[in-house]
């Protein structure tokens, strides 16, 4: 089996304490749960839900799936890259529109993962046992371990139980950006008894609490710890960011010298502070937002 060493973490995360007076004014304390330190290269929560399906392929080539600008793909082909493992991502749209290759592919393909484009029609039947096998035999890769879109499966979410374990006893609220659900599931389960988990998704579409509660029951068996969604945050949807968000993101990055990553960090943040300026939290709350990656250079 391929060696991990490449991959290991600096774990715990660190936690951080931020004085904002958005939050001081209403008796609230803000501590960043900096997962984007994790490791240079899978960052955060790329780490936490990659290794544990890693581990799992026992050296067979990784299948993956993402859009043009997916975090979780290059965070795959890095993984690739370091530990020799031959990657494949399918992704989302026509080849001749993605060409020449945004930064984010670019990248991908600079770590060695080759790159399957298939049209957002097949792309939506992908979890359909047929068409996974068409697009499978298509790209090469029928011995390959798939991994899904996100990297949100079992496995991921027992990976992500650690985050919610290293927070028990640190915070009231532990808040995160929610793309597929995977950490979500994980970190509310591995929170301690009193703890609170809030997701803010990133995409419109009011699904995810489903997808969060099924991949809670495939892991666990049952939905499991307290947690929410407010879903008021998303900016558009994946990928959209609107010259609001922007401004918000680099005030933040002025008051506190943090780089703001614009698509789930920004909305994230954006959203406890509305939520601490419509008093959502008791006066005495402490909210622990996770930092879960950081700007991509986009040259």
């Amino acid at each position: 089996m391929t060696s991990p060493d490449p991959l290991t973490p600096r774990l715990p995360s660190p936690l951080q304490e931020v004085r904002d007076e958005r939050f001081d004014r209403h008796g609230l304390r803000l501590l960043l749960k900096r997962d984007d330190l994790i490791h240079p290269e899978l960052i955060g929560n790329k780490w936490r839900k990659l290794v544990p399906n890693i581990e799992a392929a026992r050296g067979r080539p990784l299948v993956t799936f993402g859009g043009a600008y997916s975090n979780h793909l290059r965070a795959t082909a890095a993984a690739g890259r370091l530990l020799g493992v031959a990657t494949t991502g399918v992704v989302r749209g026509d080849e001749l529109a993605s060409r020449p290759l945004n930064p984010s592919l670019a990248r991908c393909a600079a770590d060695g993962m080759r790159l399957h484009f298939v049209d957002r029609s097949t792309y939506r039947r992908k979890t359909e046992r047929q068409v996974l096998a068409a697009i499978l035999r298509a790209a090469g890769v029928e011995d390959g371990y798939v991994v899904p879109e996100g990297g949100s499966n079992s496995a991921a979410v027992h990976g992500c139980r650690a985050l919610g374990e290293e927070l028990r006893g640190h915070a009231d609220v532990v808040a995160v950006a929610c793309g597929t659900g995977g950490t979500l599931a994980g970190l509310a389960a591995g929170l301690a008894p009193g703890q609170r988990a809030l997701g803010v998704p990133v995409l419109k579409g009011g699904f995810l609490e489903g997808e969060v509660q099924a991949l809670q029951e495939r892991a666990f068996g049952a939905r499991t710890g307290d947690w929410s969604l407010d879903g008021r945050f998303h900016f558009g949807g994946y990928a959209r960011t609107t010259p609001e968000l922007h401004a918000f993101a680099r005030d933040f990055e002025d008051r506190h010298g943090l780089p703001v990553e614009r698509l789930y960090v920004a909305k994230l943040l954006h959203g406890l502070v509305a939520l601490a300026q419509e008093g959502a939290h008791a006066r005495g709350t402490t909210i622990a937002a996770v930092v879960t990656g950081r700007p991509f250079p986009q040259a």
